[in-house]
């Protein structure tokens, strides 16, 4: 959680605003003059951070994305044995994301569709820096002769494509489901995946 006594940036401003009014009106809905409003500044000062809707809303998801890397970073420098910070990184990289998105889960889907042609194309981005991080602790793993892979970047990437399966834009708000039960079926597959790559 960010320190309220620390300034923020207009820019922060806005996403915070986009956060709050994705939850109450959804993407469709939400317009620039609401963000404006909801921010406290002219609708033409939002244009001078964001050229459009669909660049703020991204730009909130980069946003996500950010502190999820912030997030498995610490824990891949964390103490702990390779699998069990392994194991951490596989279940915070699901539960970050519904965190971050379970507010509104009312609008996800449409967020998406709106979203989804450019949304393609950073998740290549977002997914191929989340497999580095996640190859540093294989590396770790593989070195101390604990985890039985070749190429840690490649293994790092099979670990998302699997995890995959349980991020908001994979499910509907439905199936989303409780917090309690994403988090059981995280751990269970961190579970399961660990049990595939350590040394016999």
């Amino acid at each position: 959680m960010k320190d309220a006594a620390l300034p923020k940036t207009t820019r922060d401003a806005i996403l915070d605003a986009t956060d709050r009014l994705l939850a109450r009106y959804g993407y469709k809905k939400m317009t620039i003059e609401d963000l404006a409003k909801e921010v406290g500044i002219g609708k033409g000062s939002v244009y001078l951070h964001f050229e459009s809707k669909e660049e703020i809303a991204l730009s909130h998801i980069d946003r996500i994305i950010e502190r999820l890397k912030a997030q498995l970073f610490v824990i891949s420098q964390s103490k702990g044995s390779p699998e069990t910070r392994l194991r951490k990184m596989l279940i915070e990289r699901v539960m970050l994301r519904f965190d971050s998105v379970q507010h509104y889960s009312q609008s996800l889907n449409e967020l998406l569709a709106q979203l989804r042609p450019r949304l393609l194309e950073r998740r290549k981005r977002y997914f191929e820096e989340e497999a580095r991080l996640f190859a540093r602790v294989l590396a770790d793993g593989k070195s101390t002769g604990i985890f039985k892979i070749k190429d840690p970047v490649e293994a790092g990437r099979t670990l998302l494509d699997a995890t995959n399966a349980l991020l908001p834009y994979s499910l509907s708000a439905y199936e989303l489901g409780e917090r309690t039960e994403i988090e059981k079926k995280s751990a269970r597959l961190a579970d399961l995946l660990l049990n595939g790559l350590i040394k016999r």
